[in-house]
């Protein structure tokens, strides 16, 4: 069973019979210059944005998932946090439980893991953007859908919190759920799986981050020239 497939998805000017598979805890980066397709990919893979091809969560057709079960099947990280009402961190949170009822619990669970106990009262309008995409984080990580789809969840972190981001990537992967992220930073391809790279709205790469990321398709995407070697790696205490 896979927990993804994209097969020939597209969308007019934007995306280009881009077919993906995804197993199971696996942990993969999607990566591309900006504007090449990667947030319209996943919308389309959560279900949000419509487009030819199909969508497959865990070999089920997506138009054929019951709205309610969605909830539970897969969760979705946006590239921008937006809160227009002052609801309290907590309460935004508890969305992420709402599939599974009342569970205090399981919310200062995931409040506490994404360091945001010291903000669950405060409304979430007057975070900085960083804590308000953490909080974006901690409700869906509240799901625990066995998909995650995150778009730039590390672009509005400091070092540390992107840090405590990987982290819990990984505890993600190896919980037996599958994470698919777009990211910019190439420095963290290690950490992946799987990396995805798309071009003006094709899928130009997937594989092994050391065998995509050469430095001739390095500088054919993104126009520069790459050297494999050792650079700076940032680990937490």
């Amino acid at each position: 069973m896979n927990a993804l497939d994209l097969i020939g998805v597209s969308v007019p000017n934007r995306l280009h019979d881009v077919s993906l598979t995804l197993a199971p805890g696996t942990l993969v980066g999607l990566v591309g210059p900006n504007g090449s397709g990667k947030s319209t990919l996943l919308q389309i893979a959560a279900g949000l944005l419509p487009g030819g091809g199909a969508v497959r969560w865990s070999d089920r057709p997506l138009g054929d998932i019951p709205v309610l079960d969605r909830g539970r099947a897969a969760a979705w990280v946006p590239q921008e946090a937006h809160f227009e009402f002052g609801f309290s961190v907590r309460s935004v949170v508890a969305q992420g439980r709402f599939a599974h009822g009342d569970d205090d619990r399981g919310i200062e669970q995931v409040l506490s893991r994404l360091d945001l106990l010291g903000l669950a009262d405060r409304p979430v309008n007057r975070l900085s953007g960083g804590e308000r995409h953490r909080v974006l984080l901690a409700r869906a990580l509240a799901t625990e859908a066995p998909l995650q789809l995150w778009d730039e969840p590390l672009a509005a972190l400091d070092v540390r919190h992107a840090l405590e981001v990987l982290v819990l990537a990984d505890e993600i992967k190896r919980a037996g759920r599958t994470l698919l992220l777009s990211l910019h930073d190439l420095r963290l391809a290690h950490c992946l799986d799987m990396v995805v790279i798309l071009h003006e709205g094709r899928l130009r790469a997937a594989g092994l981050p050391t065998a995509v990321l050469t430095p001739a398709l390095l500088r054919e995407v993104f126009g520069v020239r790459a050297e494999i070697a050792p650079g700076l790696v940032l680990k937490l205490p």
